[in-house]
Parts: C-alpha cells; structure tokens; sequence
C-alpha cells in the first residue's frame, strides 16, 4: 500500500480543525467560568471537578449530587448506577470523594425547572473521601471549663446579692 504524503498535512490539518471546533471543553472548567460563560457553555459537553457535598439524592433512575470546586457548587443530574459509586459526601464529619465529572451542560435545564445544571455521561473518581476525626484541643477544652465555672460562680453571687 502506497502512503500518498501530498495529502498527509491536508488531512492532518482537517482533523485538526475539527478537533479545535469541537464543542468539548475537556480540560476542567471551573464552576466560575461555567456560571459567568453560561451562554457560551450552553449544550456544550464540559468536564467539571470538584467535591461531591451534601446528599446523594436517588430520584427513580437517576440522582442529584452537588459538587463544590472550592468557589461554587453545581448540581449534576447522573444515573444512579453512577451515583452509587460516590461512598462519602462532604460535610463536618466527613471529605467528599474528589470527583470528575463529565456531561451537557445546561444553563436553564427544562428537564428540571430552568435550573443550571450538568447531565453526566462519564464519572471518574479522582481520589476517595474519608472520615475527618475532630479532636478537641485540650486547650480549648480546659478554657470552656474554666468559663463555664467562672460563669456558674456569677450565677451564685447574683442569686445570694438578690437575697
């Protein structure tokens, strides 16, 4: 089989040209730039990271889950059988898992009242999440008690000065 290297850059640059016209904006879009670009990212597929927070909310066949990049949190609208993948949802007591997320982007999403949204096609789970132990300061603690007693001794003085 002959190679014809005439034609080798003309297809090379039309692959080109329609990579860059593709309507994929694969590296991450911050949750800023989605919300201010609204328009221009309208139908458009995206690729968003972030931490899963709150709930994972199954509705039917499909489930809701927030994701916070750190400046904002969207909704993502998922199958559920994606959605099960997600073990921990940020909270006090809890780190989400770290999550990419990949879909249509939908500056007021019919489906679902005129929300901004992101319907996921893909799930990648960038690092897992854990539980956060808090352990109280023992400096703290012995303040709070100190107060607490000073506090307690005001309430008796005051209860003997009424008397």
């Amino acid at each position: 089989m002959k190679i014809n290297y005439k034609i080798c850059p003309i297809i090379l640059f039309l692959i080109l040209i329609g990579y860059l016209g593709s309507p994929v904006f694969s590296q991450g879009i911050s949750s800023s730039e989605l919300i201010k670009g609204a328009k221009e990212y309208d139908t458009k597929t995206v690729t968003f990271t972030g931490e899963a927070i709150g709930d994972v909310m199954i509705r039917g066949e499909f489930a809701w889950v927030n994701i916070n990049d750190g400046e904002n949190s969207l909704g993502v609208w998922m199958s559920a059988s994606l959605a099960r993948e997600i073990k921990f949802t940020g909270s006090y007591e809890t780190q989400g898992d770290r999550l990419e997320v990949t879909g249509r982007f939908n500056r007021a999403c019919l489906e679902h009242g005129g929300d901004l949204d992101i319907h996921v096609q893909k799930l990648r789970k960038i690092s897992p999440g854990m539980r956060i132990n808090r352990i109280l300061h023992p400096g703290k603690k012995n303040l709070s008690l100190i107060l607490f007693g000073a506090l307690f001794l005001i309430w008796i003085l005051t209860l003997f000065r009424h008397k």
